[in-house]
């Protein structure tokens, strides 16, 4: 079930803890910390926002109040993930690792891997997969922690768009329906006009608008 799209992915994410790594080793934050960051954080965007305010000498108030904004917009991915791996025995204690490992990877993946497995196996296939990325990104970091003094600054902060440059890919590959592309079309014709208004939460309007067009879209086509 493992195909050449779950290695790419698995490679982004290693190459971006390098990075994540390496930024944390240059704000001078400890092994442990950035580890124990990688493992209960397991975000990279929220990582980088939480070491980059912390490192800058904000307080740890401001810096969960920012990591919490970034981390809002995992909310719609957990909430579909969930109604795909419960089961009608399932309790909720079941779902807190699951929803724990529930990151932009394990929602792409869950979306398109889940429908093999069947519905009694696919917590315990879910708790593999997150744990299987997540001890990818502890060894990453290690090594990108290591490795700080010789990666040029250049490359670390390169490798850290993979993520979202693979999410975008691998969105476009996932895309079955009209409403699918049409909201990841508009969302990528909408971000240059709304990021002139400099409003600071350009993708979030993007997003949201392209989402609700795309949804009205499907809607008045369900109607005919």
């Amino acid at each position: 079930m493992w195909s050449v799209t779950s290695t790419v992915l698995t490679l982004v994410l290693f190459a971006t803890y390098l990075g994540i790594g390496a930024l944390a080793h240059d704000t001078h934050f400890s092994l442990g910390w950035v580890l124990a960051s990688t493992a209960f954080v397991w975000a990279g965007p929220a990582q980088i926002i939480l070491i980059s305010t912390l490192g800058s000498g904000a307080t740890v108030v401001q810096a969960a109040i920012a990591v919490t904004l970034s981390a809002i917009r995992l909310f719609p991915m957990v909430v579909s993930v969930l109604p795909v791996v419960r089961s009608p025995g399932t309790k909720r204690r079941h779902l807190i690792l699951v929803t724990h490992f529930i990151a932009v990877t394990l929602w792409v993946e869950s979306l398109r891997l889940l429908p093999r497995v069947p519905r009694e196996r696919r917590i315990a296939f879910t708790h593999g997969l997150g744990c299987g990325l997540v001890s990818v990104c502890l060894v990453a970091t290690a090594l990108g922690y290591g490795l700080a003094a010789r990666l040029p600054q250049l490359f670390g902060a390169a490798i850290l768009l993979l993520t979202p440059l693979a999410f975008l890919l691998s969105t476009a590959r996932n895309c079955r329906q009209l409403a699918d592309v049409l909201a990841l079309v508009l969302g990528l014709a909408l971000l240059p006009l709304v990021s002139l208004l400099h409003t600071g939460v350009d993708i979030l309007i993007s997003g949201v608008s392209a989402g609700t067009i795309a949804y009205a879209a499907h809607w008045w086509r369900e109607q005919e």
